[in-house]
């Protein structure tokens, strides 16, 4: 399935994504301890994920074609800004909870 995502506040630019992305997400666990406390997800928050997505794609794990295809077609999108973040993290959080119920 293909979700949209929002990737800035005017609704101008969207990024795609896919449940391959969002299963990527989950197999790596890339948003599990990014978001500080605050529960604010800014520029410097993007930017920790980004850095961690590097240092898996430099380890053997980074040759997963689907991690790779998570960080072109969204995480490194140009679009890409917290704005798409902070969405994708909502679709991740909904995606998952329908993962739990289909599973039930």
């Amino acid at each position: 399935m293909i979700y949209k995502i929002q990737a800035n506040t005017s609704g101008t630019r969207n990024i795609e994504v896919t449940d391959e992305h969002l299963e990527s997400i989950e197999k790596y666990a890339l948003l599990r301890n990014l978001i500080d406390s605050n529960g604010i997800i800014d520029e410097a928050v993007l930017d920790k994920l980004k850095f961690n997505l590097r240092s898996l794609l430099e380890s053997d794990e980074g040759r997963d074609k689907a991690l790779l295809d998570l960080c072109l077609d969204v995480i490194y999108n140009s679009n890409m800004k917290a704005f798409g973040l902070h969405r994708l993290v909502l679709l991740y959080l909904d995606w998952k909870s329908k993962q739990k119920t289909v599973g039930e």
